[in-house]
């Protein structure tokens, strides 16, 4: 581990000193090895906080922190069924910075910056500019939520709706919670990783005394994400009232092992966090490098639930476009 980038800065200082170099990144782990490897990506930069690389083992190419976003040249190979919207989500915004595809919640996407950059983010293709809601926008999204009585939950997304500011996300906690229909917020995020220290005192405050049910899905796909500092953040939240979830991706040769995710999500619970979801990568173009097979995500889950139990196991579930809710894996398949 380089002990050294470990810090205690501010959230946001923390935020703007994050490494955008792939040289930079791959000398502070001693891998300049790995440059015959990688490119030099336009649209998707590199960016990972320097917390999140002193977690991350020097001098091992393998590390799965550093090959969830270090970019590879596999990511310029063209495969048939990968695409720039794996979800349809274009097709689903009824206002801009609306995504109504579930029963009785919307998303709200707030902000299209992220504190890093996962190299299978399914929204890295995704056209913020033309889905952010401005200050104008802000109305017609209450009108929308208003006549849909039967939405009860809002979730808020990105990006990562925890790297916008506390003024800027409180604006929007305030205004939702006007909404009397809503008994929900809930936040998706990495930030908790990756900058523990964005849970600050003022943060955690307002969410513990929001009248919603505050929930905070956290998207953690590997133990090492979980050092002791960011567990004790996470209890900080928990201790606050808030409720924590976690949604994992499935990633080949990362933490597709079945040892891998009985230390995940074990690692997870005693920091507070319940797992929720083990997703089946969306299939966004550029990260088909990363996709398992179904049949090995069925066998692995089968593993999991001999292994843990049953509360530590995680749904299986893919997401599809034009579907209301998340796929469930047929894991009966050949059994």
């Amino acid at each position: 581990m380089i002990n050294h980038l470990i810090t205690q800065k501010h959230w946001q200082t923390q935020l703007s000193e994050a490494i955008t170099s792939v040289d930079e990144l791959l000398t502070l782990l001693h891998l300049e090895s790995l440059q015959s490897q990688v490119y030099i990506p336009e649209h998707f930069e590199l960016r990972v906080p320097r917390g999140f690389v002193a977690k991350m083992a020097v001098g091992d190419a393998h590390d799965p922190l550093l090959k969830q976003v270090l970019p590879d040249k596999q990511e310029r190979n063209p495969v048939s069924g990968y695409v720039a919207d794996p979800l349809g989500e274009n097709a689903q915004n009824p206002t801009k910075g609306l995504l109504h595809k579930y029963q009785s919640r919307v998303l709200l996407t707030i902000t299209g910056a992220c504190a890093i950059h996962c190299r299978y983010c399914f929204r890295q293709h995704f056209d913020y500019s033309a889905n952010m809601p401005t200050t104008s926008a802000h109305a017609a999204i209450m009108s929308y939520i208003k006549e849909h009585n039967d939405i009860n939950e809002v979730i808020l997304s990105g990006g990562d709706p925890l790297s916008v500011s506390n003024r800027r996300l409180f604006a929007w906690l305030d205004t939702l919670e006007a909404l009397p229909q809503l008994t929900t917020i809930r936040l998706h995020t990495r930030m908790p990783l990756v900058i523990p220290e964005r849970l600050d005192n003022e943060l955690l405050q307002r969410l513990s005394q929001s009248r919603c049910q505050i929930v905070m899905v956290i998207h953690c796909n590997h133990a090492n994400e979980i050092d002791t500092n960011t567990a004790e953040y996470l209890q900080r939240a928990r201790n606050a009232g808030i409720t924590l979830l976690n949604q994992a991706v499935l990633l080949n040769g990362i933490n597709d092992s079945v040892s891998t995710q009985v230390d995940l999500n074990q690692r997870l619970f005693s920091a507070g966090v319940l797992p929720y979801y083990l997703h089946v990568l969306d299939k966004v173009a550029g990260a088909a490098h990363f996709d398992s097979d179904e049949r090995s995500a069925i066998d692995l889950y089968w593993s999991l639930l001999a292994e843990l139990p049953g509360y530590l196991v995680p749904k299986l579930v893919r997401e599809l476009p034009n579907r209301r809710f998340k796929v469930p894996i047929d894991v009966y398949k050949n059994q």
